[in-house]
């Protein structure tokens, strides 16, 4: 009867969908985690119990005064939401009406824009990378009737950046029609890339933040949602009246200290460093192909034994993500930049595989 209830109820949009398979989804448990482009590192913070009794503020001031003068723009161009995903899910909830308007995306990306969408019941347009992973421009601009455009950059899975003529394009073409959003999730590794200067300059321009990859804090699932004063107070008029626990509030406004955004960099320095020692290693194994660039914390590459490379590293408690079912990645693989002793111990798997297989590769 239950089920009869529920077929009978749900919303018509969500009967075909499935859930986003996020990397814990897809796997659990393992020794090495480098399928989800979380930082190898576990920072410590302090937590002060006194106000756990009491609701947190909507948008605690030592958070937005903290990633204010983080990212260079006025704390009126500022929200924080539950990670970026919120802040997709927000934005398509304030600027789309179910069944009526459209986003625009450009796979291969994250997968989240489109699921967002979907749940929201806003039609997804699609205009695919070029063969180099750049941004189609005439393609785009060649779309009409969307209401966000969604470009993640530093591309998450393909690591490439997206130029700034190209962009500069696309917010000009759309100045007037819609919204661009630039997803800037990892910028910390490409971070004399970034468009959240530039507010002034496109009204119609928002980027996305998030403290989950260079920052080490994917467990808090805190992100900004940085635009226009326009735009922020639209999106709190749909955000949830406690979004960011108090706990949380307190350990984001610690991250975002000067002694510990120093940490941050240096983090991010040794991971980069760890990534161009990783890519040049594993150019050298058989039949693997370096895919795409690495502006971020993840190298992608193609190997014709793509699924059992994945079988093989799974059982040995290694995760990687498998990225072969994006539109153009065919037999891809994502690697996360992890610790040097993660890292070697991906190659000796590799390895390990690639001696066994033998004359098969």
């Amino acid at each position: 009867m239950t089920s009869k209830l529920v077929d009978t109820l749900i919303n018509a949009n969500l009967v075909p969908l499935k859930p986003y398979e996020s990397a814990r989804r897809l796997f659990s448990g393992g020794q090495d985690w480098l399928n989800a482009n979380e930082s190898p590192f576990a920072n410590p913070y302090d937590i002060d119990s006194g106000n756990f009794n009491r609701y947190p503020s909507c948008q605690p001031d030592s958070v937005i005064n903290g990633y204010a003068d983080y990212a260079g723009v006025d704390k009126s161009q500022l929200i924080v939401t539950r990670g970026a995903d919120e802040g997709i899910e927000l934005l398509i909830r304030t600027f789309c009406t179910p069944g009526e308007d459209d986003i625009l995306i450009c796979p291969p990306t994250y997968g989240m824009y489109a699921i967002s969408a979907e749940t929201c019941d806003v039609g997804i347009k699609r205009v695919p990378l070029n063969d180099d992973f750049s941004l189609d421009v005439d393609g785009i601009c060649a779309t009409e009737d969307v209401n966000l455009v969604f470009i993640c950059a530093p591309n998450n899975p393909t690591g490439t950046q997206v130029s700034q003529a190209d962009l500069t394009a696309v917010l000009e073409h759309f100045a007037d029609t819609a919204l661009v959003v630039v997803d800037e999730a990892y910028i910390e590794f490409d971070i004399e890339n970034t468009w959240a200067t530039q507010l002034a300059t496109y009204p119609n321009l928002v980027v996305l933040r998030t403290l989950s990859k260079a920052f080490a804090l994917a467990g808090l699932r805190c992100g900004f949602t940085i635009a226009s004063e326009a735009i922020i107070q639209s999106l709190l008029k749909v955000i949830a009246p406690y979004p960011i626990p108090e706990p949380v509030a307190q350990i984001v406004a610690q991250a975002l200290t000067p002694g510990n955004i120093e940490r941050m960099q240096q983090q991010v320095a040794f991971l980069n460093e760890q990534r161009t020692t990783l890519q040049a290693e594993l150019a050298k194994r058989p039949g693997v192909a370096l895919v795409g660039d690495v502006k971020a914390n993840y190298i992608l590459f193609r190997h014709s034994h793509c699924a059992q490379i994945m079988q093989y590293l799974v059982s040995q408690g290694m995760l990687i993500r498998d990225q072969s079912k994006q539109l153009n990645l065919q037999d891809c693989l994502r690697v996360t930049i992890g610790s040097a002793e993660q890292n070697q111990r991906l190659l000796s798997l590799l390895d390990a595989y690639f001696e066994q297989a033998g004359a098969s590769l």
